[in-house]
């Protein structure tokens, strides 16, 4: 740019039909800019203080902090890992987990040889029966395992108890299969 075109476009009016190359007219500028950035921050809750109040406020914020006071003092790791639990929202899974893994303890040694849990999702829990007539078995006893378990938490935690049947095995192989109900539970 030559500085003959660059002059011609600094020598244009400005939004207010002024020169903007007037030496007061920068200043004017400065002060609204100025005006709107103060204006902003009384929007925002921000006020205005002195160079010796805000030492004076970082002073005694400073001395607050003393060590060996609530908060400042080394927390037992069971204390810190609980609210770690709390604040990420695992508690509640950690202790179904804590159960499942005591399974046989919780439920019982006739019962826990015929179903295993699978998984515990939103207030359900969902096992594994060893055959379709535990499954049926442990459909009927479903509110009692469910208030077993619930004890074991101290609070209603189980809401619903989901029963699977074993997994039948499939007859259809090879490209061609005749269609029809097929084998019924013969294993179980």
């Amino acid at each position: 740019m030559s500085d003959a075109t660059r002059d011609d476009a600094f020598a244009g009016e400005g939004a207010d039909g002024q020169d903007p190359l007037v030496p007061g007219d920068a200043a004017r500028l400065a002060r609204e800019a100025m005006e709107r950035a103060r204006q902003a921050a009384r929007q925002r809750g921000a006020t205005r203080s002195s160079a010796k109040r805000g030492r004076k406020q970082r002073e005694e914020a400073r001395r607050a902090t003393q060590p060996y006071t609530n908060g400042r003092d080394p927390q037992p790791m069971g204390d810190a890992v609980a609210s770690l639990l709390r604040r990420m929202g695992w508690t509640e899974q950690i202790e179904v987990s804590s159960v499942t893994g005591r399974w046989r303890e919780v439920i019982g040694d006739r019962i826990a040889d015929h179903c295993e849990p699978l998984g515990f999702e939103e207030g359900i829990l969902t096992v594994k029966a060893s055959s379709t007539a535990w499954a049926t078995q442990l459909q009927m006893m479903s509110g009692q395992i469910r208030h077993r378990i619930n004890e074991e938490f101290g609070r209603e935690i189980v809401t619903e108890l989901r029963v699977l049947g074993p997994t039948a095995r499939s007859w259809t192989k090879g490209p061609r299969s005749v269609k029809g109900r097929g084998p019924r539970d013969t294993y179980g």
